[in-house]
């Protein structure tokens, strides 16, 4: 088991923000745009200096639980990114509200998921409520719990309206985005912020037109020295697809293992591990839909994938502790050959990091069902695995060190079964089929016992674990090593 890789907090945090902008169809700075608005109600509210720095982290993090919730949403919309990015820019404030009142259960995934974050990054209470209730409304209305208004922390308000004058102003204008925020006053915020939000809208927009939320600074006090585990941002990525679970983590096992054995020194083999664990950033970006496909993809669909690490290259350009690595992820699609993507460089312009990488991704591809595309057995692996590199478009020296051992992903695997104290070999093992999006029909099927079983299995799983929602159990279990 590999060491902890550690990130400083806030930027753990900007990351979760990416991952969130992208899988909600929104501009990569939107949400430090929304977190720049929200601490400027806050203080135009005379809030402290502290409820500022909770307000802009809320608004941070308010996406941060939409990975979760994609498959659904995949199921409602067709396409979860798109879906959800012409959801947001509904001007009208009855449609909105006719939609929300339909995705009630995944308003309950996306915000436990939300809270779940924000408790493992170890964010005080001020935080981690204000996202477990991010959708609740003034009027009452909102979800997952239809809190009365003084129930309601004020966070959820600030990021709200912040986020809904970034959006309407951008998609619509800020006379239209005005309206339908007065729209919406003392229905899904309350109104005396409304009238703070109108007398400094237009001062608040030209600033951020003027780059005032390029450099996000984390908020003053402990937050400023905290570290977060990396591992927990790959868990976020993976969780977008339930068939990628864990996934990210085992391509981390099998880079730092080639590069060990390619004789990396300590700190380039850590350098590779922290980019496999980020290399997915850009997944966000791209529809359930196409990732799920077993069939043949559009040319449109083609030029998604195709910028899925361009979209992990623009992460590095801002987060500037995980600059190095994201920029290794970037080339996880570039071949040798000069036949990948998104740059298409070949040969002597990839570097080794990048090399094992792309290796250690595609061997572990390999060995991951998906839909229509069973998982291949070891030895159909490597054969696979060396054709890629005798054709000229892997390294051949990292396949020789993937595949001259016992598997890496095997290893992973196997060690996924074992269980700990706070669960069952059995529980574990029910929760490693619903991790992967089975029903319980299916994990049943699997394990060779009743639909019942089952059932009675996960209400145990979701009572040690302190979760209602099988995404929120996976990630925990994620970050508890017992997946």
């Amino acid at each position: 088991m590999q060491p902890i890789a550690h990130v400083p907090l806030f930027d753990a945090i900007k990351a979760l923000a990416f991952v969130g902008d992208l899988s909600m169809g929104q501009p990569i700075d939107h949400s430090a745009r929304v977190a720049w608005i929200a601490a400027r109600l806050a203080q135009a509210m005379g809030r402290d200096d502290a409820a500022q720095g909770h307000a802009a982290c809320v608004a941070l993090l308010r996406w941060s639980g939409c990975t979760a919730n994609a498959p659904e949403f995949s199921d409602l919309l067709g396409d979860d990114v798109g879906g959800r990015r012409a959801m947001l820019a509904t001007a009208s404030a009855r449609e909105a509200a006719a939609f929300a009142g339909t995705v009630g259960s995944l308003a309950e995934i996306h915000c436990e998921v939300s809270g779940e974050i924000a408790r493992f990054l170890g964010l005080p209470e001020a935080v981690e409520r204000p996202l477990r209730h991010m959708f609740e409304n003034f009027d009452g209305s909102g979800k997952p719990a239809g809190l009365a208004a003084p129930q309601i922390p004020e966070a959820v308000y600030l990021a709200t309206l912040a986020g809904d004058l970034e959006i309407f102003s951008r998609t619509h204008g800020l006379q239209s985005a005005l309206r339908q925020i007065d729209e919406r006053a003392d229905g899904r915020y309350p109104a005396v912020l409304v009238q703070v939000a109108r007398q400094h809208a237009v001062d608040w927009l030209h600033a951020l037109d003027q780059g005032a939320a390029a450099d996000l600074q984390a908020p003053e006090g402990a937050l400023r020295d905290a570290v977060a585990p990396l591992e927990l941002i790959a868990d976020v990525i993976d969780l977008k697809m339930p068939w990628m679970t864990g996934f990210s983590r085992r391509v981390a096992e099998a880079a730092a293992a080639c590069a060990t054995g390619l004789g990396l020194d300590a700190a380039a083999c850590e350098q590779v591990r922290r980019a496999a664990l980020i290399h997915g950033i850009g997944r966000a970006s791209v529809p359930n839909a196409v990732w799920d496909s077993p069939k043949l993809r559009s040319e449109a669909d083609k030029e998604r994938l195709r910028l899925v690490p361009y979209w992990t290259e623009r992460a590095a350009r801002r987060i500037e502790t995980l600059r190095a690595e994201a920029e290794i992820a970037s080339f996880v699609d570039e071949r040798l050959d000069g036949s990948g993507f998104f740059r298409g460089v070949k040969g002597a312009a990839i570097g080794t990091a990048e090399r094992v990488l792309a290796a250690a991704v595609h061997w572990v591809l390999l060995h991951t069902g998906a839909p229509g595309r069973p998982a291949l057995a070891a030895a159909e692996a490597e054969a696979q695995l060396r054709r890629e590199a005798a054709q000229g478009r892997l390294d051949a020296a990292a396949v020789a060190a993937l595949t001259g051992r016992e598997s890496v992903a095997a290893k992973t695997l196997a060690a996924q079964g074992e269980a700990n104290a706070l669960l069952s070999s059995r529980e574990v093992e029910v929760l490693g089929r619903i991790s992967l999006g089975e029903s319980n029909k299916e994990a049943a099927r699997t394990l060779g016992i009743s639909p019942s079983t089952v059932r009675a299995h996960l209400e145990n799983i979701f009572r040690k674990l302190g979760c209602t929602t099988r995404a929120a159990a996976t990630l925990k279990a994620m970050t508890l090593g017992l997946l």
